[in-house]
């Protein structure tokens, strides 16, 4: 159950559904691919959530509930999950789906090839009881599996193998990069990277259209005043997102409607724990400050974030101090309090770890990924210079930023989370856990960071039925990576849509844009 659900805007009643119409819609981020095993990341999942579908999906209100699979149930004493799959649904190319395409998109998504591999961590066999029967055998009792794989789509088996994407290729790309066969409400007719992506009714979809859309073109637009500029004209009938300081002038258009709410991403600052040595430092070249907690704390209280929140947020915000917000599951209220804002006491933590004139370092931040993302990383880099740490932002486009990260190539870099499952296991499996590959852990710790305490933990975490013992291991591992400063949360990123006033659809708090909730008017 999700907590404090008090978002502004959780979600906008549909309109009966009018009259057949063409759609068209913007955002700053053209997803990176259309394989939906190749890159775990929201643009990605968000824009195929319209094409392909898994095993459940969440509702309007975030709810988990049926898509290919009709009901599910655990399997003796938590030895499992029990899927029962939909019956007369196929492939926007025709093709029957069953239970192979569940096998071949496990085999697939848990790979050490795709981006997903880490949601099937706990899975330790797959058994098809028949064709429209799986079993996702667990390696303990697993509670929240089902929520865990809302986000898995299922590929056709078929399809795949004759197209040579048998396994997702992120680096070079391969068929299923441009082009897409799910079963989902939408199919892709046109893709153009950068560009537009063209998509149209599945007719065969086994669901109950409640859209009116006969055509859906998205284009990218990078350059906030563009978009705006767009949605006012016409020539767009939906931009995300809305850059905050044109809220109010948007407010004012009788022909425009702003729809905001609070998204479930925690922004933060993340740190090259592992490394020996800064890669960016004109005078720090033998040493990594980082890897002293000190410092890391010293950059938590140089941050001045209520400023930030009032200044480049425009009050639109909320402060945070945990990986995930007060609205998820698992949410620890004890450890609320946010490091107060104290140049002083960062002064004086520098100098204590042997960094009296602090030292200079460089700040990798993307530019068209989160909202306001290079205005907040300059406003970082202003406040840090104030206590003697010299950052060098670099800021770039988001599809360049994330091979910068995996390479290692920063000195402190900003990170934005949305746990997929909306509990707090979720980013500790993957931003604090360990490392591990074989385990399939920690994909997305870009620097490293390692507790013996937190690994112990998470597998307990995961496994644990009995809610007030759970909720205790989560208290004991926000407080150490609280203690450790693993990570400097900053806020709870909001979210802000424009939309022509003719337009009716739904704002979800996981910031995902479901066409088939569209309604034109």
């Amino acid at each position: 159950m999700l907590r404090n659900l008090s978002f502004a805007a959780l979600f906008a009643v549909l309109a009966p559904v009018a009259q057949a119409a063409e759609f068209t819609w913007a955002s700053t981020t053209d997803p990176q691919t259309m394989d939906p095993h190749a890159v775990n990341s929201a643009p990605v999942l968000g824009f195929l959530n319209n094409v392909y579908e898994g095993l459940v999906r969440r509702g309007q209100d975030m709810a988990i509930e049926p898509a290919l699979a009709i009901s599910w149930e655990a399997i003796g004493d938590g030895e499992g999950w029990r899927f029962n799959l939909r019956r007369d649904v196929t492939f926007q190319d025709g093709a029957e789906f069953t239970a192979q395409d569940v096998l071949f998109s496990y085999e697939r998504a848990a790979s050490d090839a795709a981006d997903t591999s880490s949601w099937f961590a706990p899975v330790s066999d797959v058994i098809l009881v028949d064709d429209f029967t799986v079993d996702f055998m667990t390696t303990a009792p697993n509670p929240i599996f089902p929520d865990s794989i809302a986000n898995w789509m299922i590929m056709d088996s078929d399809w795949a193998m004759a197209n040579d994407a048998n396994r997702p290729d992120k680096e070079r790309g391969n068929h299923a990069t441009l082009h897409a066969n799910g079963t989902g409400a939408f199919a892709i007719t046109s893709r153009e990277p950068g560009l537009r992506t063209v998509l149209e009714p599945h007719a065969g979809w086994w669901g109950a259209a409640t859209h009116n859309i006969t055509r859906a073109e998205f284009t990218p637009i990078q350059n906030p005043a563009t978009a705006i500029a767009a949605l006012l004209s016409g020539d767009v009938d939906f931009i995300n997102p809305v850059p905050v300081q044109d809220v109010a002038r948007l407010q004012q258009d009788t022909n425009i409607k702003v729809i905001q709410g609070i998204e479930a991403r925690v922004i933060m600052l993340g740190f090259p724990h592992e490394a020996e040595t800064l890669k960016y430092s004109a005078e720090t070249t033998d040493a990594n400050p980082f890897t002293d907690p000190r410092v890391r704390r010293a950059v938590a209280h140089a941050i001045n974030v209520p400023a930030i929140l009032q200044t480049t947020m425009r009050s639109n915000a909320e402060a945070v101090n945990q990986l995930v917000s007060p609205a998820m599951r698992g949410y620890s209220d004890a450890l609320a309090a946010q490091p107060p804002y104290d140049p002083d006491a960062a002064r004086a933590l520098l100098a204590e770890a042997g960094y009296p004139d602090g030292f200079s370092f460089g700040f990798k931040c993307p530019n068209d990924r989160y909202l306001n993302d290079e205005a907040v990383c300059q406003a970082i880099t202003a406040m840090l210079a104030q206590v003697g740490m010299r950052a060098t932002l670099d800021a770039m486009p988001v599809q360049t930023y994330w091979p910068e990260l995996r390479a290692d190539n920063y000195d402190m870099y900003l990170l934005g989370w949305s746990p997929g499952t909306f509990d707090a296991e979720h980013p500790i499996r993957f931003l604090a856990a360990t490392p591990n590959e074989e385990k399939r852990l920690g994909s997305w710790n870009f620097g490293g960071y390692s507790n013996a305490r937190v690994d112990e933990l998470l597998p307990m975490i995961q496994s644990e039925i009995d809610e007030p013992a759970r909720q205790a291991m989560l208290d004991e591992v926000a407080q150490i990576l609280q203690r450790d400063t693993a990570y400097v949360p900053l806020y709870v990123q909001p979210l802000v849509w424009g939309a022509r006033a003719h337009i009716d659809l739904v704002q979800r708090p996981d910031n995902f844009f479901i066409l088939r909730w569209v309604s034109v008017n």
